[in-house]
């Protein structure tokens, strides 16, 4: 992995990458190595979670391929430098900010979606000028070796490669010098990932997770509510990071939104056999989340089969914030529901918890929505619908605090591996004497009044 890394920093030496018609030419090959393989990709994604074509195509594979086709569209305006204003103090000169790649990158996947959280930030580091080493999950062992397949045959291993693997291989990478690390995954192993990078002062974006809220109020428009919601928590058997966690939901509204959600859940028939639903990634998460199941608190739902690694879409009801599942991010198909008769109460009691990575808010109150938009922090949102967020790239998408560290997506992805230099373009017309030797109080005067500090 030295003599890796070392390679592609000598093949970054070279100034190729910065070539815009380099990148414009890498983005293509990278869109073209996708799509001739794509019955690879399908073929593996179901081995792995039983995933259908279409679910593969519209949360993987589309989202890929419109950030290709952007990265392509806008590299050449997102790499143009910048004009700045200059300060008087500063006269006569020009100001501007020159985008350049940040180097060798290192992007860090995820097993939940293991095409878009793999190829995605490696589209942002493409389009900056980086190399690339990927490290695809290892947990989904197909879709590793598959992505590794079509990067390593199609791609320099001085420029792009895939490193497969698991722990021992991540450690060893994280021992490296990297010039920029992209880690998508859970907050406990991005607190390593931060800490291996701060060794070397690797500048790093953390995209993690954490436990989304969405608040119900009392005059949402209450079936594309129920409609939105059960598809945004039961996509991907609810293995997805930005999925709603949990729901408050107002008191007064109970008893018919739980008939709406039974009703929507029913008529949805999630099945793999009708490519709507996939497995639990592995048999550790299946126990894991049937551990989270209160059965004296299930509304709808409960059923399980381990072997298959299948849990049926369950809802919890009576949850208070002191339950087990409300101690952890859920990641699979358990929706608890929180009733609430105060909102300033339960706004008070996700303030209090670590800052999740999404909030979604259903409501047609513009009050009650500008109230919990302003006062809760989280990394991004909805307001009547749920996940869809992500599939805008034209504003950035990450965390904070606990859910990560900085953004990526269209140009927020650019600059997450670029960095911006600042220049001062001085005219050599003229040169005033005030900040020479002999200082005096006349120019110490005239230099507070040019400052504006007199």
């Amino acid at each position: 992995m030295p003599q890796l890394i070392e390679q592609q920093r000598d093949f970054f030496n070279t100034n190729a990458t910065k070539d815009i018609n380099f990148r414009k030419q890498q983005l293509q090959k990278l869109y073209d190595a996708i799509k001739s393989n794509e019955q690879l990709l399908y073929d593996a994604i179901y081995k792995d979670f039983k995933k259908s074509e279409f679910d593969t195509f519209t949360t993987e594979l589309a989202l890929i391929y419109n950030d290709i086709i952007e990265a392509k569209k806008k590299v050449k305006k997102w790499s143009k430098r910048k004009r700045k204003r200059t300060n008087l103090v500063n006269l006569p000169a020009k100001s501007y900010v020159i985008p350049e790649p940040l180097g060798v990158s290192l992007v860090i996947g995820a097993w939940n979606y293991p095409y878009q959280l793999s190829f995605a930030p490696a589209v942002s580091a493409i389009v900056a000028g980086c190399t690339v080493i990927l490290k695809p999950s290892e947990i989904p062992s197909n879709t590793s070796a598959a992505i590794a397949q079509i990067i390593n045959t199609n791609f320099d291993p001085n420029y792009f490669k895939v490193v497969e693997g698991g722990i021992p291989q991540t450690t060893e990478l994280l021992n490296q010098k990297f010039d920029k690390i992209f880690f998508t995954g859970s907050t406990a192993v991005g607190r390593i990932v931060y800490q291996a990078a701060a060794k070397h002062l690797t500048p790093v974006t953390l995209e993690l997770g954490g436990k989304s809220p969405a608040f119900i109020t009392n005059d949402c428009d209450l079936k594309k509510t129920v409609k939105r919601l059960v598809w945004s928590k039961f996509l991907n058997s609810g293995q997805t990071c930005i999925a709603p966690d949990y729901i408050l939901l107002d008191n007064q509204i109970k008893d018919k939104f739980l008939a709406l959600l039974k009703e929507e859940i029913k008529n949805s028939h999630f099945s793999t056999e009708n490519g709507n639903y996939v497995q639990i990634v592995n048999s550790k998460n299946t126990e894991r989340l049937i551990n989270l199941i209160d059965k004296s608190k299930v509304f709808i739902g409960g059923n399980y089969n381990i072997d298959s690694r299948i849990i049926e879409p369950t809802v919890l009801t009576n949850v208070t914030f002191e339950d087990k599942i409300m101690e952890e991010e859920i990641f699979g198909p358990i929706l608890p529901i929180i009733t609430y008769s105060n909102l300033d109460e339960v706004i008070s009691k996700v303030k209090s918890r670590p800052k999740p990575l999404s909030c979604y808010v259903f409501t047609n109150n513009s009050k009650i929505k500008n109230k919990i938009l302003n006062e809760i922090s989280f990394g991004g949102g909805c307001v009547n619908d749920a996940v869809m967020h992500i599939s805008n790239s034209h504003f950035g998408f990450g965390g904070v605090g606990d859910s990560g560290i900085g953004s990526y997506h269209g140009e927020d992805g650019f600059k997450a591996f670029s960095h911006y230099k600042s220049i001062l373009e001085k005219s050599n017309l003229i040169e005033p004497n005030l900040k020479y030797y002999p200082h005096t109080k006349g120019k110490l005067s005239l230099i507070k009044r040019v400052m504006g500090l007199k």
